[in-house]
């Protein structure tokens, strides 16, 4: 009842006129067949009374036309008002859903696989069951209605039909309630196959997995996976509908024997002078109508059942509380003028993983440049999680200036943050778009996606594409909306892509604190030496924290930060380090070395 409720609120909040006019339409979709019946038994009593006269026959005929119109008419009219509903409120469902998912202001809830089998399925029949819950609403009411005339007319002939007709009913309501529940239940235990299939048919069309696909042979591999997973899913699909089909066909022999019984029935009150010809075929129209209306409603609501199963999912995921929680008032983020303090930080993704920070104390001063350093896993990506708050320690706390961050506002944290990923996104938009969404509010101004573009060093690639800073960096979408002269887009190279990330995190200026997460891994040595550069004059001022495993482009920092195992084992500066002759000094001799014999290797 909460997913019918939910359902109607949201198609009426979608469109009051529409939806008043789909009730309108749905509602009168009801006469047609009870007055066709109705003038068919007056005709044929007409015709068969003797001296029937000719104005009364024509006057029955033109209105059976009538009918006849409506008939024709109003299915049409309302399959319109019923797309046009669907389609607006699958809009503003799909709104509502992805509304939803921006509360999430963490990361937990796209790393867990449950939680993303529920969203698909959100995705999948959160707009589509509001209105499948409106038409088999006013289905209901309609074909209610129709049952109730023909029920009327039955009851005109012998009290005891519309009992008999009404009983025949209650299998196949049993029937269809049982087959829906088991239909939403299968759905749900399916969404880990489909959504591993779509894992596989994404795979084998995206852009940046063709190269591997081909370079290793894999598109048998990865094809053979995704059809294993369909077939698995075909055949518990295939026992479903094997079972379906059977309790229907029982269900079906049910109406048709009881069908019979009460036309020979009429047969025999026909020759006792009981009722008349006429009366036959008003039975069969209200035994056929009744029946056609029963299945039909008992189908919809069928539907309609298993919709709201899955409807649930939608429900569930817009009404989730936030991943992390944020305070009714938070307090504002001020610009940083004292210090970024991790004070015993301890953090695991989960209860049953191992520990990837433990005990980790730190203190990061308004405006000093502080690099990150340790072997692959050591936790310095996770140290960044937890300071743009896309996690929450499990021990201890990051605070700003002296602040928890768990009392702020992460999306006004983020407004102070300004970063660099290693795992940079390559948006399918323009090279402007690519850069403006770093600072929506600068979005749509050129001058500002050319001035950051110039800091990052990619002003002169990008203005030599076709459209210059308008062209489509993509090869997936077409450049523009004319089917009949598309305009294929541009890909970038990878060390492009990185300089365009750049001038994303340079289109915020009024950040203070600067992330860069292996900024220059893909540039060669000359680009990274200018990127470098050009990084080093936007900290200025600016609280930075850096990652790198160069750790040539870390001399620089302040201080260095090594981390092992989630521990922090070493600071200083990188003289200092290498004076201790710790695990900074053994990575940065091993580095050293390795150029030292490429250089006496080339003497």
């Amino acid at each position: 009842m909460r997913g019918i409720g939910q359902a109607l609120r949201l198609t009426w909040q979608t469109s009051r006129l529409l939806t008043c006019g789909y009730v309108v339409v749905a509602l009168l979709g009801a006469l047609p067949a009870l007055v066709t019946a109705w003038l068919t038994k007056d005709l044929i009593d007409t015709l068969t009374a003797g001296g029937a006269q000719t104005g009364e026959v024509v006057r029955i005929g033109l209105a059976l036309a009538g009918s006849g119109l409506l008939v024709a008419l109003l299915p049409v009219l309302t399959m319109f008002v019923q797309k046009e509903t669907e389609r607006r409120v699958g809009l503003v469902a799909q709104d509502r859903l992805f509304r939803a998912t921006e509360r999430f202001t963490g990361m937990v809830r796209f790393e867990d696989p449950a939680f993303l089998d529920k969203l698909r399925l959100a995705q999948q029949y959160g707009g589509a069951t509001p209105g499948v819950v409106v038409g088999t609403t006013l289905s209901t009411a309609r074909t209610g209605l129709t049952a109730i005339g023909f029920l009327g007319s039955l009851l005109i002939l012998s009290p005891w039909l519309p009992v008999l007709v009404l009983a025949s009913a209650v299998p196949v309501l049993l029937a269809e309630l049982s087959v829906a529940r088991r239909r939403a239940a299968l759905q749900g235990r399916l969404g880990p196959v489909e959504r591993r299939e779509f894992f596989y048919r994404e795979l084998l069309t995206n852009v940046q997995a063709a190269k591997e696909i081909r370079l290793f042979g894999i598109g048998t591999f990865l094809r053979d996976r995704m059809s294993a997973e369909r077939r698995h899913a075909n055949r518990r699909l295939t026992r479903m509908d094997l079972r379906d089909t059977a309790i229907q066909t029982g269900t079906g022999l049910l109406t048709t024997l009881f069908t019979g019984a009460a036309l020979l029935w009429s047969l025999s009150a026909v020759l006792a002078g009981r009722i008349s010809i006429g009366d036959i075929s008003l039975l069969i129209a209200a035994i056929a109508g009744v029946q056609t209306a029963v299945v039909g409603l008992l189908r919809d609501v069928g539907n309609a059942h298993r919709q709201l199963l899955l409807f649930r999912n939608y429900l569930d995921v817009v009404g989730s509380e936030p991943d992390l929680p944020v305070p009714a008032n938070p307090l504002p983020v001020p610009a940083l003028r004292g210090t970024i303090e991790f004070d015993d930080v301890w953090f695991r993704y989960g209860p049953d993983q191992p520990w990837v920070l433990s005990g980790v104390d730190l203190r990061i001063a308004v405006g000093e440049t502080v690099g990150l350093v340790g072997r692959n896993g050591a936790g310095k990506s996770t140290l960044i999680k937890l300071l743009c708050r896309m996690y929450d320690p499990v021990r201890g706390a990051v605070r700003w200036d002296g602040v928890d961050l768990r009392q702020l506002d992460p999306v006004e944290l983020r407004r102070r943050i300004g970063a660099v990923f290693q795992d940079y996104m390559t948006y399918d938009l323009t090279a402007a778009e690519n850069i403006g969404i770093g600072d929506l509010d600068r979005i749509a101004d050129p001058a500002a996606a050319e001035a950051a573009g110039r800091r990052a060093g990619a002003h002169d690639f990008v203005a030599a594409l076709p459209d210059g800073y308008s062209t489509l960096l993509s090869r997936v979408f077409f450049q523009g909306d004319d089917p009949d002269n598309p305009v294929a887009g541009v890909t970038l190279s990878g060390g492009q892509w990185q300089r365009l990330a750049i001038a994303r995190a340079y289109a915020r200026d009024d950040h203070d604190l600067v992330i860069l997460d292996e900024p220059s891994s893909g540039l060669d040595a000359e680009a990274e030496a200018a990127v470098h550069q050009g990084l080093a004059e936007h900290r200025a001022d600016r609280t930075s924290l850096l990652i790198s495993h160069r750790l040539g482009s870390l001399r620089t920092a302040d201080r260095l930060v090594v981390l092992d195992d989630g521990r922090i084992v070493e600071q200083g500066d990188h003289a200092t380090l290498i004076r201790r002759q710790g695990l900074y000094a053994h990575l940065f001799a091993l580095q050293a070395e390795g150029y030292q014999d490429l250089v006496q290797e080339a003497s």
